[in-house]
């Protein structure tokens, strides 16, 4: 197997790699790599997970560490394009660390933070510039950066960008740039929008393609619950509340959404962080580096906000509220499982939301395993399918019943597996998989959320007072 000594980076690269651990290159860093140091522009297809960030940032690095030159002020000799905060703190973090050998100087260009700070890193010049394309566009406008002089271009998460409305910002942006230069595009679909950019930008590109988003991870074991609306909050905390959940990420389908479930847990006595695109800057740096360390071990995410979210030890990805694209319940689920460990990955389905659930099982090729829920929390599948897709569910009520929540010895016993191919070995406690390999139990949990607290050490869990109402997620 090829090793990154054999790649042809320069030796301040190699030695921060070497710091880090790392010897083994990852099938789209092999790829890339060569092509980048060349000085061709590259189109990379490629999830998150798959090393692409390390993909672009170790070849850039190499180049300017052979071709050193100080910047000039309000300028950037290298500019990656992010669409999130998130994402641009993550890029940034690689190029931190592995350009710790060398004399760089970097900045980070979002939204959600007073620019006043960035005005000044900017004023002084930089080597390389991570930034999100709204606030960039605003510092471009007054005369806070110059990018005439810069000499690559990143744009990553093309297709998310594009889905955020970033496009004429990106042009924007990509008319201020020499056309003598390097481009760089990463994506993880490439639809005929996407292609269209690169033909716009790119200089006769070469195109790797990794791991296809049809295909989640083989050691993520995925299951299904058909259930009412109203029953998801109380389903979600009985899940959340087994002895083998250690670190899990909830996707809702709104910002509203995230928040309320977030609240909800709490009186359930779990303590949950959230991150969507209405907290500040600094409360999703907060809550991101509180889940990160294991102080919350539960993360409430929209799509949006998960973009960049890159954290070890994942043991749960559940699907609150289901994705009406399949490609991003693949997305979703591919959070868990990294570095070869395994995952679990729960969704809810509601009546509306059958529909999605058979496009992303015909997107995947095979039937995913269904769990039997006791008849007050389970959905009624004689009755007619509702219309999706939606952005609000039905208002109504539903407090926390008895006969749906039993649980005895910290295992629920209202859950049973049934149906659906393709399944990989038995259950506990309705759940997928009797054990995981890898992933380390978070030993100190001890977090107050709401009306009561989890405490871990001992693995015993002490519920709040249960929420007397709730609407569902909308």
């Amino acid at each position: 197997m090829t090793q990154f000594t054999e790649l042809g980076l320069a030796e301040p690269v190699l030695k921060a790699i070497a710091a880090e651990g790392y010897t083994k290159p990852t099938p789209i860093q092999e790829q890339a790599i060569p092509t980048l140091l060349e000085g061709r522009d590259l189109v990379g297809i490629a999830q998150t997970g798959t090393g692409k960030t390390a993909a672009f940032v170790l070849p850039l690095l190499s180049r300017m560490a052979s071709n050193p030159g100080r910047p000039v002020s309000k300028a950037a000799r290298i500019l990656i394009l992010a669409p999130t905060r998130e994402l641009a703190a993550q890029i940034a973090e690689s190029v931190r660390v592995y350009g710790s050998q060398m004399k760089l100087t970097t900045a980070i260009v979002v939204g959600g933070v007073k620019p006043g700070g960035q005005v000044r890193a900017l004023a002084r010049g930089v080597d390389v510039l991570v930034a999100t394309p709204g606030r960039l566009l605003d510092h471009m406008e007054t005369g806070a950066v110059n990018l005439s002089g810069t000499e690559a271009v990143v744009l990553d998460e093309a297709d998310q960008m594009m889905d955020m409305g970033f496009l004429p910002a990106i042009r924007k942006v990509m008319k201020a740039i020499p056309t003598r230069r390097q481009t760089l595009l990463f994506s993880a679909t490439m639809p005929k929008e996407i292609r269209s950019l690169a033909n716009d930008f790119l200089r006769d590109p070469a195109e790797v393609t990794v791991a296809t988003v049809s295909k989640p991870a083989e050691k993520i074991d995925q299951a299904v619950y058909m259930v009412k609306g109203t029953a998801k909050p109380r389903l979600l905390a009985e899940i959340l509340s087994e002895d083998d959940m250690d670190r899990a990420i909830v996707f809702t389908r709104t910002k509203h959404g995230a928040d309320k479930v977030v609240r909800y847990l709490a009186n359930e006595g779990l303590y949950a962080e959230a991150i969507h695109g209405n907290k500040s800057q600094n409360q999703r740096i907060r809550a991101l580096d509180n889940f990160k360390k294991g102080k919350a071990p539960i993360l409430v995410a929209t799509d949006i906000a998960a973009r960049g979210i890159d954290v070890d030890g994942v043991s749960h990805v559940v699907n609150m509220d289901m994705p009406n694209l399949p490609e991003s319940y693949v997305h979703r689920i591919g959070r868990t499982a990294r570095a070869g460990k395994s995952g679990i990955a729960l969704s809810f389905v509601g009546n509306d939301e059958r529909g999605y659930l058979r496009d992303i099982e015909k997107l995947i090729g095979r039937k995913i395993d269904r769990i039997d829920l006791d008849e007050d929390m389970a959905l009624d599948l004689s009755l007619p399918e509702e219309p999706g897709p939606h952005t609000k569910q039905s208002r109504g009520g539903g407090g926390r019943s008895q006969g749906g929540g039993r649980r005895q010895g910290g295992q629920s016993q209202n859950r049973n597996r049934s149906g659906g191919g393709g399944g990989k070995g038995g259950y506990k406690g309705g759940k997928p998989g009797g054990s995981r390999d890898g992933g380390d139990r978070s030993a100190a949990r001890s977090e107050s959320g709401g009306g009561g607290s989890r405490q871990g050490g001992n693995g015993q869990k002490r519920r709040g007072k249960p929420n007397k109402s709730w609407s569902p997620v909308s």
